[in-house]
C-alpha cells in the first residue's frame, strides 16, 4: 500500500511540476510575442495580432497534447452509408436548374505553397504545366468555361500565403477581362519556434531578407480562420453564396463537379451535409495518404503522422484501409461561420520539424484542413473515380500531364480514349530531372506514353523527338556515362543501362 501510495504521489508531483513547466513556457512565449508586436508598423498591428493570437492557441494546444493523438482501439471502419460510390451521385442526374445551384458556389484553391521543390522560385501555382498554361491558367479556364456554359458567377478564391501573395497579385491583372471574380486573402503568418527552447526564432514583425526564414504559413487547416478574420466568408454568405469547393492547385483532377454539387444542394433525404470529403482507392503509391476512420461515432481524418509506431504498417495496408484522402472537399459557408464563432473547429496538430540553412533546428506546428471533418455535422464520404486525384508534386508528375496520355479541354485534362487501361503509368525520374528546367532539356519532345506502363530513368540520360516509350522501360547512365535516346526510338520492354546497351527486358 505504501508502495502504491508513494507511487501516486510522485505520478501527482511529476503532472504538477509539468504543469508549472506548461505554463512557464506559455508565459515565456508570451512575453517573446508582445515584444514582437512591439515592433509592429500601426497599419501592421491588427493582422499581426490576429495572427499571432492564433499562434498562441496552437501552441497552447501543442504544450497539452502529447504523442500520437488517436487511441488505436477506438478506430473503426466507417459504417456502410457514410462513404458513397460516385456512381450512386452521379446516378441521380441533374436537375434542369442547375445554373441556379451552381451560382450558390465558390471555388476555393490553395495556393500558399512555393514551386521550390521543383526548382522553382515563386508560386507553384505559376509553373508552366501544359502547353504554356499554368495551373492557375488552367483553373481560371476551367471556371470561366462553366461561367459562359451556364450563364452563372461562380467566383474563384485563392488563399495566398505571405510567400505567395505579391506574385499571384501582379499575374492576376492578366485575368482582367475574364469571366470570372478572383478573390484572395492570406493564411497567416506565425513564427518558427526554436526546438530546444520552444521559443520564436523571429525578433520582430519583419519577413523579408534574413528574418524569411523566421516565419511559415500553417498549413491548410488554417483556411477557416483567416477566411472568416478576412471578412470574406461574411460577403460571399451576403451574396448567397451556400457552399465551397476546396482543392490544392496543384492537383488538376479538381475540376467543379456538378452531381455532387446537386447532391449536396438537393441531398435525397432532404437533411444537408456540411462537409464532403472526396476519396479515392488507395493504390500502393498512397500509402501514406490519410484515411477515413470512424472514431467516437463520428467521421474522422487519420494521418501517418497521428498513428502509433506499432500500427503504422496496418496503416498502409492498402486491405485495411482501402481509401484516402484527396484534399477536395466541399464545405458549408454558414457551417464553418457558425463553429469559427464558437471556436469549435478542432484539428490535430501536426509538428513539422525543419532544418534551417544556417543548421538551426525548428518546430512548425501545422493543422490540415480535412481533419475539420469530425466538427461538422452529417459529415459524408464520397469515394470517386482515380482521375479526380491528378496532383502534380515532381517532375515525374509534370512528364504524365504534359503527355498524350491527357488531352485538354477548357482547361480541363481528361485521360486519353487510346489508352486501353485507365491507371497511369508509374514513372520514377531521377535526381537529374528534379528541378523543372533541367527536366525540359532533357526531353527534346515529350515521349508517347499511351502503352506504357512503368518508366524509371536514373542519371545524364537526355530524349530525342518523338521516342515512344511502351511496357516497362528502364533507363539507367552510370556515374560518368551519359545516355541520349535517339530520336524516333521506340522502346518497349527494355533495359538500357551504362553505355548505350539496349537488351530486352
Amino acid at each position: 500500500f505504501i508502495q502504491d501510495f508513494s507511487q501516486a504521489m510522485s505520478q501527482a508531483g511529476s503532472s504538477q511540476f509539468q504543469e508549472v513547466i506548461r505554463q512557464e513556457l506559455e508565459y515565456s512565449m508570451k512575453v517573446e510575442l508582445d515584444k514582437i508586436l512591439a515592433t509592429a508598423h500601426s497599419n501592421e498591428i491588427e493582422h499581426t495580432k490576429k495572427d499571432l493570437e492564433g499562434f498562441k492557441k496552437l501552441f497552447h494546444r501543442f504544450l497539452q497534447e502529447k504523442g500520437p493523438s488517436v487511441d488505436w482501439g477506438k478506430i473503426q471502419r466507417p459504417p456502410e452509408d457514410s462513404i458513397q460510390p460516385y456512381e450512386k451521385i452521379k446516378a441521380r442526374g441533374l436537375p434542369d436548374n442547375i445554373a441556379s445551384v451552381l451560382n450558390k458556389l465558390v471555388v476555393v484553391k490553395l495556393n500558399g505553397g512555393l514551386g521550390t521543390s521543383m526548382g522553382c522560385k515563386g508560386p507553384k501555382s505559376l509553373i508552366g504545366v501544359r502547353n504554356e498554361n499554368t495551373f492557375l491558367d488552367l483553373t481560371v479556364q476551367q471556371i470561366e468555361h462553366l461561367n459562359k456554359s451556364y450563364n452563372t458567377d461562380v467566383p474563384l478564391v485563392l488563399m495566398n500565403s505571405f510567400n505567395t501573395d505579391d506574385d499571384t497579385k501582379k499575374i492576376l491583372q492578366k485575368y482582367s477581362h475574364s469571366r470570372v471574380k478572383i478573390y484572395t486573402f492570406n493564411q497567416s503568418r506565425y513564427p518558427r519556434i526554436n526546438k530546444e527552447t520552444l521559443l520564436p526564432i523571429a525578433k520582430d514583425v519583419s519577413y523579408s531578407g534574413e528574418n524569411t526564414e523566421c516565419w511559415y504559413p500553417p498549413g491548410h487547416g488554417d483556411i477557416y480562420a483567416s477566411f472568416y478574420n478576412s471578412g470574406l466568408l461574411d460577403n460571399l454568405i451576403a451574396e448567397g453564396k451556400e457552399y465551397i469547393f476546396v482543392s490544392n492547385i496543384d492537383n488538376l483532377g479538381a475540376t467543379v463537379d456538378l452531381y455532387i454539387l446537386n447532391h449536396l444542394m438537393n441531398p435525397p433525404n432532404g437533411k444537408r451535409c456540411e462537409f464532403v470529403m472526396e476519396v479515392t482507392n488507395k493504390t500502393r503509391a498512397d500509402v501514406k495518404g490519410g484515411t477515413l476512420t470512424q472514431y467516437e461515432n463520428k467521421l474522422r481524418l487519420v494521418e501517418i503522422a497521428q498513428v502509433p509506431k506499432a500500427h503504422v504498417d496496418e496503416f498502409k495496408s492498402v486491405s485495411k484501409f482501402k481509401i484516402f484522402n484527396t484534399n477536395n472537399l466541399w464545405i458549408a459557408l454558414s457551417a464553418i461561420k457558425r463553429l469559427q464563432e464558437k471556436n469549435a473547429i478542432d484539428m490535430e496538430i501536426i509538428v513539422n520539424p525543419k532544418t534551417l540553412d544556417g543548421g538551426l533546428n525548428v518546430i512548425q506546428l501545422e493543422t490540415a484542413v480535412g481533419a475539420a471533418i469530425k466538427s461538422f455535422e452529417n459529415s459524408l464520404g464520397i469515394n470517386v473515380p482515380r482521375s479526380r486525384f491528378l496532383p502534380v508534386k515532381t517532375t515525374s508528375d509534370l512528364l504524365l500531364v504534359m503527355s498524350n496520355l491527357y488531352s485538354l479541354n477548357a482547361g480541363s485534362l481528361t485521360m486519353s480514349e487510346k489508352r486501353e487501361f485507365p491507371t497511369v503509368p508509374l514513372v520514377k525520374l531521377g535526381s537529374s530531372f528534379t528541378k523543372v528546367q533541367d527536366y525540359l532539356r532533357r526531353f527534346e519532345s515529350i515521349p508517347d506514353m499511351l502503352e506504357l506502363d512503368h518508366l524509371t530513368v536514373s542519371g545524364d540520360v537526355t530524349f530525342g523527338k518523338n521516342v515512344s516509350l511502351k511496357g516497362t522501360v528502364i533507363i539507367i547512365a552510370n556515374h560518368g556515362d551519359r545516355i541520349d535516346i535517339p530520336a524516333g526510338a521506340v522502346l518497349e520492354n527494355k533495359i538500357v543501362s551504362g553505355n548505350l546497351r539496349i537488351l530486352d527486358h
